[in-house]
């Protein structure tokens, strides 16, 4: 029997409403959420991602402040714009569009984001709070894959998970995210130096491919009846392909995410809560 395909986009639809909601519960208490996104340079994935990130926002009744800068600009000159981003109070959360040009120290950049707006989850203080299962800004990619399996009903207790990549962006947090008492996934994690690779991916009951290489999993690499979530997004002859041979793999998996349409509508609708997250916490403190 194939494997029922996860739809990204139903489900996110349902967490943009529910953000949508809070955002409007806020507004009439006189806040506006207001995600600040700082695109430096011009590169097309990146300008499609801000795109519709902005998008997002503005049909979930919340605000963007969109602030482009030459690929040229130096990394002084953006750290100021943070720093007045910081003490905007009419800025709740600040997103950094990754990657940045060269010579720009991304960690330099990142670091500079104050904690209270770190929407992307990405300071050491929200990955140190995730690995301690303290309250804090979850990155949205791994926080979209558990929504996604919670969606479908998919058993996460007891579950062996292995994920294939070790970024920070998505597979470290979302080993620590799956780890979780709440969850209680055993995990795996793979990765370059990952000896016989598919004698891990075989082991596991919820396959995460996670390591921008297209085709990287196959089917011979799955386990009959494993949950397979596709997070690669590769353009290949122009066509955007994921990490799974995704045909060879559906005849094998129960449930496996299409790219697109499967994982990435569900970040964007993350990070919309996370900004509405951000919003409430600034409305607390700024009463407290």
């Amino acid at each position: 029997m194939p494997a029922v395909i996860i739809d990204g986009k139903a489900a996110a639809a349902k967490v943009r409403a529910e953000a949508a909601q809070k955002a409007a519960q806020l507004k009439a208490k006189g806040v506006i959420p207001c995600l600040a996104v700082v695109l430096v340079g011009d590169d097309p994935a990146s300008v499609s991602y801000v795109t519709a990130k902005e998008k997002a926002l503005e049909e979930a009744g919340m605000r963007s402040r969109d602030i482009r800068l030459s690929g040229d600009t130096g990394e002084s000159a953006l750290l100021d714009i943070i720093a007045a981003l910081n003490a905007d109070r009419a800025v709740h959360g600040i997103l950094v569009q990754l990657p940045l040009p060269s010579p720009l120290d991304e960690d330099r950049v990142i670091g500079a984001v104050s904690a209270a707006k770190d929407v992307d989850g990405l300071l050491p203080l929200s990955a140190g709070n995730l690995a301690l299962d303290l309250p804090g800004f979850i990155p949205c990619t791994p926080h979209g894959i558990l929504v996604l399996l919670r969606e479908m009903n998919i058993p996460t207790n007891g579950a062996h998970a292995v994920i294939v990549g070790r970024s920070k962006l998505v597979g470290r947090p979302l080993a620590n995210l799956l780890t979780r008492r709440a969850v209680n996934a055993t995990v795996t994690v793979c990765h370059t130096g990952t000896r016989d690779m598919a004698f891990h991916t075989r082991q596991a009951d919820i396959l995460i491919a996670a390591a921008g290489s297209p085709h990287l999993i196959t089917a011979d690499m799955v386990k009959e009846g494993a949950a397979v979530i596709d997070v690669g997004v590769n353009r290949v002859e122009k066509r955007l392909r994921g990490d799974v041979d995704f045909d060879a793999v559906a005849a094998k998996a129960s449930y496996i995410t299409p790219v697109p349409g499967g994982v990435g509508p569900m970040t964007i609708a993350m990070l919309l809560c996370n900004v509405v997250q951000a919003a409430e916490h600034a409305k607390a403190k700024s009463h407290g």
